[in-house]
């Protein structure tokens, strides 16, 4: 766990048949690269790849089990003192610097809430219920800082305890008997064990925009919201129905991905 740079982005990309998570880990590292020229990017991945735009390129450390459940290993893997962790299906719309400000009193941070394509923090509880019905706080793992400490240590060591433990530690649950371990759930367990307000920071920060239907007023999940919606990229930014995203941007419709690095290629060929 040797530390390369101070600060940096870290990307997992934990590739399968069905989804090209490398394809989104390179359009979110472009968008980091054209807004923050200087940032420090590590990809964490079980693939080949050999894109530039990553400074670090490492495989997980331990042997994989597939899907979420390697999520614990970026402590392991971080070649960060302070690493924040993005999701792979995410767009970074602006400069996100001031980002280590908010960070720098508190040894971990998950991100809290999110906003629909308007910019409004949401409600809708469609993807929440049973976070609600177990009171889990309404955390999400997409956005996560750490700094090398004790708390990020424990944070860790719980998210890999369940995960590892998942068939046992549902049965605590409600209605989770047939439900699979997912990350948000799993961070969120680990937030309320430690104590959320030692993991969170107050007034939903950070938060992103997430561009699942029923959050943007769609009825249906059978066709994604680039079908549905009016959208464009302006430079680095993307509007939807005119409207400028002024948050990290989950688009969630991973092929998608390639749209956004295309543009990204572009963009930076032409700086």
């Amino acid at each position: 766990m040797s530390i390369q740079y101070e600060r940096g982005y870290l990307i997992l990309a934990n590739n399968n048949d069905s989804v090209d998570y490398l394809a989104c880990a390179r359009a979110l590292a472009k968008s980091l690269r054209w807004h923050m020229p200087d940032c420090k990017i590590c990809l964490l991945t079980n693939d080949n790849e050999t894109d530039t735009v990553f400074d670090i390129i490492k495989p997980y450390p331990y042997s994989l089990k597939g899907g979420w459940h390697d999520d614990w290993q970026a402590l392991e893997a971080t070649p960060f003192r302070e690493t924040i962790k993005l999701e792979a299906d995410m767009l970074i719309t602006g400069n996100i610097n001031h980002w280590w400000n908010w960070f720098e009193h508190r040894d971990v941070v998950v991100s809290t809430g999110i906003r629909n394509y308007q910019n409004q923090l949401s409600d809708n509880r469609a993807y929440r219920g049973l976070f609600d019905d177990n009171e889990l706080p309404d955390v999400y793992n997409s956005i996560t800082y750490w700094r090398r400490s004790k708390m990020a240590y424990e944070f860790f060591r719980l998210v890999k305890q369940f995960f590892e433990n998942w068939i046992e530690v549902r049965k605590i649950l409600k209605y989770c008997d047939t439900v699979p371990a997912n990350t948000d759930m799993i961070y969120a367990m680990a937030a309320k064990h430690i104590g959320v307000e030692q993991v969170t920071l107050p007034g939903n920060w950070p938060n992103m925009i997430h561009m699942k239907s029923a959050i943007n007023y769609l009825k249906t999940d059978a066709y994604p919201w680039v079908d549905e919606f009016v959208w464009e990229f302006i430079e680095g930014k993307i509007r939807i129905n005119t409207i400028e995203q002024q948050w990290p941007f989950h688009y969630h419709y991973k092929k998608f991905a390639h749209i956004a690095e295309e543009h990204y290629d572009k963009l930076l060929a032409s700086s």
